[in-house]
């Protein structure tokens, strides 16, 4: 934890100096310790820093989780909560731009070009293509949500919209993602994935309307004691509280978290705004570094690297993805520069796109080339948007 730590903020530190996105860098930090450089000319060192004990795995995954968690929690918090109708109209739009499209174009692309090299030993046609659609078209809220962070924009009306569009992007994607991996098996029944795409929506509504509501009961009855005098233990039982009710339902934990947040943060400012900070304060110092220097840590860029195969599916995603976002653009009449803004912030694949990448290669789905390709892909796409917000906001220039 100490190394890991240490090279998370000691590269963080570095690469936002550099006008780079500081996550990056903590993922760099995470990346030197792992089989990539450290693994390589010394694996003995390695494995006797990360794997002395058969438990010593499961306990930096449990740290890591947790960096997870409280990251998309703080994410939740610190959006704006009123959503106009203009800001409706332009997330709806780019939503179909620059999300459903390119996963449909993404989901065909392998019935016209043959993939199959690509594919897992359990992998099958229809598997492999919904895998290409949600890699050429996810975007992540963790890692968008900590450029955000890190730029002191996350309160933006520009923040909000692209967090608006990348989380109804992740309902759609983790769904499709529970299908191809259960196609992947020998048990797949229709009815296994309408009770998983509905349990996911379900959940989502709960999270926006019901929780809420729960929330601000809770400040209003006599039970208000526990807020006023412990808002900072409040808050993150109705965050690990929603985050273990995500897990049973088999939803992915970052909603569960990331739904807590919003529901927190449509509490009165004066009664959450110091446990906020403190959240915030412990979580972006500790946490959230070593889950980004996990994510590093996971890669080996050395045995498994295919350039040709990386910049094909780099140059499609971005090019789907990037032209989709300009197009709606013009048809919203945005002006060159917010679309290319949203096109590049919605470009950005970090966490998920990660998270896609190990689900399907440990699930057998996909190849090893395209595991690293897909990681790559997240980790350069998230450099380009971090770099060019950083850039806007130097520069003065509109976000939106």
């Amino acid at each position: 934890m100490v190394l890991l730590l240490f090279t998370a903020h000691f590269f963080g530190f570095l690469f936002y100096e550099s006008k780079l996105p500081r996550v990056i860098g903590e993922i760099f930090g995470g990346l030197l310790l792992g089989p990539t450089l450290l693994g390589y000319f010394s694996l003995p060192a390695m494995n006797w820093l990360f794997g002395a004990f058969p438990a010593e795995g499961k306990l930096i995954a449990l740290i890591s989780n947790f960096g997870l968690v409280l990251l998309m929690f703080i994410s939740g918090f610190e959006i704006q909560r009123s959503f106009s109708r203009e800001d409706r109209r332009i997330a709806t739009a780019f939503l179909l731009g620059a999300t459903i499209v390119p996963f449909l174009v993404g989901v065909a692309i392998p019935y016209l070009y043959n993939l199959a090299a690509y594919s897992g030993p359990n992998g099958n046609p229809l598997s492999l293509a919904i895998i290409v659609g949600i890699g050429v078209s996810v975007t992540s809220i963790p890692v968008i949500s900590k450029i955000f962070i890190d730029l002191k924009i996350i309160n933006t009306r520009f923040a909000k919209i692209v967090l608006a569009i990348a989380t109804v992007e992740d309902v759609i994607q983790f769904a499709a993602l529970a299908v191809a991996t259960g196609i992947g098996s020998s048990s797949l029944t229709l009815n296994l994935i309408l009770t998983t795409v509905f349990v996911t929506t379900a959940f989502f509504a709960f999270g926006l309307v019901a929780l809420p509501r729960i929330v601000e009961f809770t400040n209003r009855s006599r039970f208000d004691v526990l807020i006023k005098y412990h808002p900072s233990r409040y808050a993150l039982f109705v965050c690990f509280s929603l985050v273990a009710l995500a897990s049973l339902l088999n939803v992915n934990i970052v909603f569960g978290a990331f739904l807590a947040g919003i529901a927190i943060g449509t509490m009165p400012v004066k009664v959450f705004d110091a446990a906020k900070a403190q959240i915030k304060s412990i979580s972006l110092a500790l946490f959230t570094p070593i889950y980004f220097a996990v994510v590093g840590l996971k890669l080996d860029l050395v045995h498994q690297f295919d350039p040709v195969f990386f910049l094909g599916f780099l140059l499609l995603s971005t090019a789907l993805k990037g032209s989709g976002a300009l197009l709606v653009g013009k048809l919203t009449r945005q002006g060159w520069l917010p679309s290319l803004n949203l096109a590049i912030a919605l470009n950005a694949r970090g966490g998920p796109g990660i998270v896609l990448a190990t689900v399907a290669f440990d699930l057998g789905l996909i190849s090893e080339m395209f595991f690293v390709a897909l990681v790559l892909t997240a980790i350069v796409t998230s450099l380009v948007a971090g770099y060019w917000l950083r850039l806007v906001k130097g520069k003065g220039w509109r976000l939106l």
